[in-house]
């Protein structure tokens, strides 16, 4: 794929400049392995944001009674055949913490300043995760992905890392954190921090201790999400073009469905025609 093409371009040319200035080279081996395709290991079935717990408020995300009531009125959107808040319904993408859930699979290349998490899903986001000790910079764009800040750590003491932390804020909207709709505060102040590691029982297997800091909630919420390293040398990457299949259309506030014939439909009981002001309309 064109990025990480980019990526590998990137790499090689940092590689090439290290040995050429005479500088210590990275290495790799401090880090832990974390080569390869991570899939996601979830019940089948549209995954949930806490992939232990069923779906909906199954997932007994700790809401403050107004967004109880946002979420609520979501479902109820559900129902009656709209999208409700997920903004993947119309290619958006899903944003942290929601990107985590690995909808598509998962590759990570960490380099000496910075970790990339790649990922196919709506568009082929790249997450980067600076680890060289910046601080926050004062101004910053907010991003689907927001702006990442990563430490490793030795925590066993052996020499070699073992937990790469981060720390995510100005993160753009609108956002869910599942295809149910389940709501973040709009006002986008979420601050997302993560513990990923390798399982010490089993090195194909990646946690993602994930705790969410945000004013739709009455406390952190804390989730644990786990992938699995695909065992094939040569895993295959398959295309994600989310615009190129999806139906769903929408116009102002409201979203219709894209029928076979290509006639815009409705997609909710009695739902009203977009507004037409701009079209000449043919005279009685």
């Amino acid at each position: 794929m064109p990025y990480r093409q980019a990526i590998a371009a990137a790499a090689l040319t940092a590689a090439l400049c290290l040995a050429t200035s005479g500088a210590p080279a990275f290495d790799d081996a401090k880090y832990p392995d974390l080569r390869g395709q991570w899939i996601r290991v979830a019940p089948p079935g549209q995954p949930a944001f806490d992939p232990g717990k069923p779906r909906g408020w199954g997932q007994q995300a700790p809401l403050t009674p107004e967004y109880k009531a946002v979420f609520e009125a979501n479902l109820a959107d559900l129902a009656a055949g709209g999208e409700g808040l997920w903004p993947g319904y119309d290619c958006r993408p899903p944003g942290m913490p929601a990107m985590m859930t690995a909808y598509e699979p998962v590759e990570i290349i960490v380099l000496p300043e910075v970790t990339y998490i790649l990922i196919d899903h709506i568009h082929d986001s790249h997450r980067r995760i600076y680890t060289d000790g910046r601080a926050w910079p004062e101004d910053v764009e907010p991003a689907y992905v927001g702006y990442s800040l990563g430490q490793w750590r030795d925590e066993d003491g052996d020499g070699r890392y073992d937990v790469l932390e981060i720390e995510t804020r100005h993160i753009k909207g609108p956002r869910a954190y599942d295809a149910t709709g389940l709501p973040l505060h709009w006002d986008n102040k979420t601050v997302v921090k993560e513990r990923l590691y390798l399982d010490k029982a089993n090195p194909n297997l990646l946690r993602n201790e994930i705790t969410v800091i945000d004013n739709a909630l009455t406390r952190p919420w804390v989730v644990t999400k786990s992938y699995r390293r695909n065992a094939s040398p040569r895993p295959e990457w398959q295309e994600y073009v989310c615009a190129e299949s999806n139906n769903h259309v929408r116009i102002g506030k409201e979203s219709y469905f894209l029928s076979a014939d290509g006639y815009l439909m409705p997609a909710k009981k009695d739902q009203p025609p977009p507004d037409l002001r701009y079209f000449n309309r043919p005279k009685k």
